[in-house]
């Protein structure tokens, strides 16, 4: 994550810098915003590997061809409660945020939906569309493959799947909803590039080098990526879960087959969405029974009582009402990748023009 003592901005002048560098390569209005919102919304909650960060990333992919700014995003067939979507090589908030529209509308008529998206790109923090089905009262998953592999089997030493995203997340009566977001390897490839950017070592663990050792250089592991899964073979186990539902399903790319990345990435998604009304009968009670259980979880007595014990979403929500109410931490090397990046786009530089917020 950003250093907490870097210059904050305001979340409103972030979300203008977002979509003046993207509207600058081409994006429509309502796909630029759409894209705008999913950045905006990973780094307020502090998982600033999915934010603006991704821009400089997304900016060479732009420019290598495997990514375009203008696509025809389509639904390829509709069977009512499941449908497949097609990105056209765009970024893949709006074809996600397109799928959640379309699998919550469905799970409110049938109880369950699954929509599958293929030809599409990285479509940032995968919370981000599960809690958006949470907060309409409804249970979401999410599951991403990626443009290039990173993940090597158990006891291999060379990349085959993606870091490979799970999401989840379930609405409560009171509060925010439940929120899990982890990806299957031990550490994303975004926290490398945050410790490539703060200069620090990887912790052991984190990456391979080619003959297995561990890889503490941040600048040599993402030049050659081989992470480790998350708990060895049950980290494996998920990563390929989740291709199998990103990938296999959608008829997207196959990451343990992929040589070198080829001009279109065809990454592939699934979002599921799940009324619990249509089981339990009743959204009131399976959101009541929710939050007794975590409030029981939470109320376990802590090794530390400086640090009561949380549930999953609890640090993302602490962090996003703190960078709402005092900006969102910009460090100095994203800033010059920014500035970089708008002034080659012919797009207006916000944050220094804006200045920082208190």
């Amino acid at each position: 994550m950003q250093s907490e003592t870097a210059e904050r901005v305001a979340s409103a002048t972030w979300r203008r810098q977002a979509l003046a560098i993207l509207s600058a390569w081409g994006m429509s209005d309502a796909h630029a915003a759409v894209t705008a919102d999913v950045l905006v919304a990973a780094d307020l909650m502090g998982i600033d590997s999915h934010g603006l960060t991704l821009l400089p990333l997304y900016d060479q992919q732009l420019g290598n061809g495997g990514a375009t700014a203008t696509p025809n995003i389509e639904v390829v067939h509709d069977m009512g409660a499941v449908a497949l979507i097609d990105g056209d090589a765009g970024f893949g908030q709006v074809p996600g945020m397109m799928a959640v529209d379309m699998a919550a509308e469905r799970a409110g008529r049938f109880g369950i939906s699954a929509i599958s998206i293929r030809n599409s790109n990285h479509y940032g923090a995968a919370g981000v569309y599960v809690r958006r089905l949470a907060e309409q009262g409804l249970v979401g998953i999410s599951t991403s493959s990626v443009w290039r592999a990173g993940i090597v089997p158990t006891g291999g030493l060379a990349p085959k799947l993606g870091t490979n995203p799970i999401a989840f997340a379930a609405p409560s009566a009171r509060g925010q909803p439940f929120l899990l977001d982890m990806a299957t390897s031990t550490a994303a490839i975004g926290k490398l590039k945050l410790a490539q950017r703060a200069e620090t070592e990887l912790p052991e663990g984190w990456a391979l080098t080619r003959q297995g050792t561990p890889q503490r250089d941040p600048n040599l592991a993402l030049l050659d990526p081989l992470l480790a899964p998350l708990g060895g073979h049950k980290g494996y186990g998920l990563a390929t879960m989740v291709e199998v539902l990103s990938s296999v399903l959608s008829g997207a790319a196959l990451t343990p087959l992929r040589g070198k990345p080829g001009q279109k990435h065809d990454v592939g998604h699934f979002i599921l969405a799940l009324d619990p009304a249509m089981i339990r009968g009743s959204r009131a009670a399976f959101e009541a029974d929710l939050d007794r259980m975590v409030d029981g979880l939470r109320a376990t007595d802590p090794i530390d009582p400086a640090h009561p014990v949380m549930v999953a979403g609890d640090p993302e929500y602490a962090r996003e009402a703190d960078r709402l109410a005092h900006g969102i931490p910009l460090s100095s090397k994203l800033a010059a990748q920014l500035r970089e990046i708008a002034e080659r786009a012919g797009a207006a530089f916000l944050f220094e023009r804006e200045g920082a917020s208190t």
